[in-house]
């Protein structure tokens, strides 16, 4: 039996949810064989997902969203690496309770990626997600060496609102080991830089921009990426269009305009973590997280987890906080039956506080619906 779960957010770790199920199951049948691999989409927790497989971690300290240092970990194993930005950018490295939609800066992302090319690692896979971020990527650039320069020719101001006085962007001092790697941006949302479906309009609220916020930061990355069309030629406003460019606040369009190679954040991480061989030894496949809903159909690690054990011919059950999705959609998922923590309590508060004990009733149940 394998469990690859990611996190239930708020609750457990993808690590904490596997030890649980793990648990759950042993209860019922004392000696089943689990094998345990928490999986991740790129986002918050991705670095810990190639712990757990595996992979040495690294800390640095680096620039947090609103400059202040902060302890950020990647990962390395072999030649490659696996960089989290929301490591050095998310959401979990504001104050509790603050928010900074157009100040807050990826600089410490940037900071993260050159820890790991002083790796000498020859492929970089960079998580992108939960960020607090809406910069474009230009903090992040900045630390690999880009300047962005307003008309005084002074360096713009940190975070998405300060590139509506930028005047020049200059490329040039990028950090040349970026030519040599190869980069992989890994991410569960396609989305453009810009737009009715761009990164301002559509997660800036998440990161509490107000509606005039968010027009004052669409405004300003659209003046972004006509400044580096200027500096770099067509490329600049291709990319700013392409699926990708959009993710973590645009970090995305900053990864392309250096190289990157966008790819879906749960495919690339199943590669990565090595879950093909698992999967082979596996007769049934837990996976889940913390809400199955619509959000999840659209390349969230339980999707893409069922979609390869599908292709497989293995089945797959699926744990969850909060179930929002009805059969015929699990069944269309490759998710057999899914088995939320509501089910055996129905109080959410206590489903989020006791997420672990309860889990692992529900773990028992699924050993007794398919162990027994």
């Amino acid at each position: 039996m394998l469990v690859a779960a990611d996190k239930f957010k708020g609750s457990l770790t993808a690590v904490e949810v596997a030890e649980r199920v793990t648990a759950g199951l042993r209860r019922v049948a004392p000696h089943v064989e689990v094998e345990a691999l928490p999986v991740a989409d790129g986002g918050d927790g991705t670095v810990a997902a190639a712990v757990a497989a595996g992979f040495d971690r690294r800390e640095v300290r680096v620039a947090g969203p609103l400059g202040q240092e902060v302890t950020a970990a990647f990962a390395v194993r072999g030649d490659t690496a696996v960089v989290e930005m929301a490591e050095a950018s998310g959401l979990q490295r504001l104050p509790a309770g603050v928010f900074a939609p157009l100040t807050a800066s990826t600089y410490g992302s940037g900071e993260l990626l050159r820890a790991a090319l002083d790796e000498g690692v020859r492929t970089i896979v960079f998580g992108v997600g939960g960020s607090a971020t809406t910069d474009g990527g230009a903090g992040m650039l900045s630390a690999l060496g880009a300047r962005f320069l307003d008309a005084d020719g002074e360096p713009v101001a940190p975070g998405g609102g300060g590139l509506a006085a930028l005047a020049r962007a200059d490329l040039s001092g990028l950090d040349p080991r970026l030519a040599a790697v190869e980069l992989v941006l890994a991410s569960d949302v396609d989305n453009p830089l810009t737009g009715p479906k761009g990164a301002p309009a559509v997660y800036g609220p998440q990161k509490g921009a107000s509606p005039d916020d968010v027009a004052a930061l669409d405004a300003a990355l659209a003046h972004y990426a006509k400044v580096l069309e200027t500096a770099l030629g067509l490329k600049a406003a291709q990319y700013a269009a392409a699926p990708g460019a959009g993710a973590a606040g645009g970090i995305g369009y900053g990864a392309l305009l250096v190289g990157a190679r966008f790819r879906p954040g749960i495919e690339v991480m199943l590669g990565v973590l090595g879950f093909a061989p698992a999967l082979e030894r596996a007769e049934l496949v837990i996976t889940g997280e913390g809400s199955l809903d619509e959000q999840t159909l659209h390349g969230k690690a339980p999707a893409g987890v069922a979609a390869a054990a599908r292709a497989a011919g293995k089945e797959v059950v699926a744990v969850c906080g909060r179930l929002a999705l009805p059969p015929v959609e699990l069944g269309r998922a490759g998710i057999r039956r899914a088995y939320p923590l509501t089910d055996a309590e129905p109080d959410i508060a206590r489903c989020i506080a006791d997420a672990g004990p309860i889990l692992e009733r529900v773990a028992e149940r699924i050993g007794r619906d398919f162990l027994s």
